[in-house]
């Protein structure tokens, strides 16, 4: 929302309207109203699909278009009596509440991935456009310059179960047996930090992996680029930018065959692929990435030149034709 904004507001009056949550009503950047509708508690989100159609009914827009279809999509929905064309993007695999409704009664609906382009397919939308999400390539492509640290592999994303941090950690466990280099860094926080935590004094490898919790931007960036591996052994993944940002900074990525990954993820060209839920796989490419140089520089190489194309500046401009 804030990058597509930021890059089109010259280009369009552009207001954003969120949840309040704990924060105050003011200016994206400077340039773009944000408006704020809630009680500023954490059950502003659930209010959301009732009271951001009374502030978009007082804007009075051409278009309006809501990013993620549950609660967004729902208040879309709601503003179908709105004298507006309506624009809905889907953004998760994991939600289906109500998803079939919200889905149908957009104008028009964009997907981040072709697996959301295939579920929409099922509530008979044949008319999706496929517009992925992007990274700042200038933040992470300085990066890929970096000297690698020997052995180092990353992960960076929620510690959630979805993300199948699990697996990697029992990967590791049997990657570390044959390689005393190999480290493994997991940047990100979540619900499933201490059972993983717990999970690595198990097997007898903390002092091989640290878990840094959430770091700021330009600390990520840092991790990314001292990373020759990045693997991200997700159950359920909508897109994952994480892949991306990846690829950007100048790492061999691993992730599994589901969901949006493979959008930007190819076999063997920009990447490898494994099953998810599967521990040996895992071994298998982590150590081949590990011993094989040359493999690991195509990918690394590869996967750079594929991640310009997402670039925040070229998926603003594809919602800027949808917008016109």
């Amino acid at each position: 929302m804030e990058e597509v904004a930021l890059s089109l507001c010259d280009e369009f009056d552009i207001t954003i309207v969120t949840a309040k949550g704990f924060s105050q009503e003011g200016m994206l950047g400077g340039k773009i109203p944000v408006v704020r509708v809630g009680l500023g508690l954490s059950i502003d989100k659930w209010l959301f699909p009732f009271l951001a159609p009374r502030a978009v009914r007082k804007i009075q827009p051409d278009v309006i278009h809501a990013i993620l279809e549950t609660f967004a999509g729902l208040a879309l929905h709601r503003c179908r009596k709105v004298n507006a064309k309506r624009i809905l993007t889907l953004q998760t695999t994991n939600r289906s509440f109500l998803k079939g409704m919200i889905i149908k009664s957009a104008d028009k609906v964009t997907a981040i991935s072709k697996a959301l382009v295939k579920i929409a397919g099922k509530f008979g939308r044949d008319d999706v456009v496929l517009i992925p999400n992007g990274v700042q390539v200038s933040s992470f492509k300085f990066q890929a310059a970096k000297e690698k640290i020997d052995g180092r592999i990353l992960f960076v994303g929620r510690l959630e179960k979805m993300k199948g941090i699990d697996i990697l950690i029992k990967a590791f466990k049997k990657v570390s047996e044959n390689n005393n280099e190999a480290r493994l860094k997991i940047v990100g926080d979540g619900s499933q930090r201490k059972s993983l935590e717990n999970l690595t004094s198990d097997l007898e490898i903390k002092d091989k992996i640290t878990f840094t919790g959430k770091l700021s931007p330009n600390e990520v960036y840092e991790e990314y680029g001292h990373a020759q591996i990045f693997c991200g052994l997700s159950r359920s993944e909508a897109f994952g930018n994480v892949f991306i940002e990846a690829q950007c900074a100048g790492c061999a990525v691993i992730g599994t065959s589901i969901g949006g990954i493979p959008d930007t993820v190819e076999q063997s060209v920009t990447g490898l692929l494994v099953k998810p839920d599967d521990v040996e796989s895992a071994v298998e490419a982590l150590e081949r990435l590990l011993s094989d140089t040359d493999l690991r520089n195509k990918l690394s190489e590869n996967g750079r030149k594929n991640a310009e194309k997402y670039d925040w500046a070229n998926i603003a401009q594809q919602y800027a034709e949808l917008y016109s």
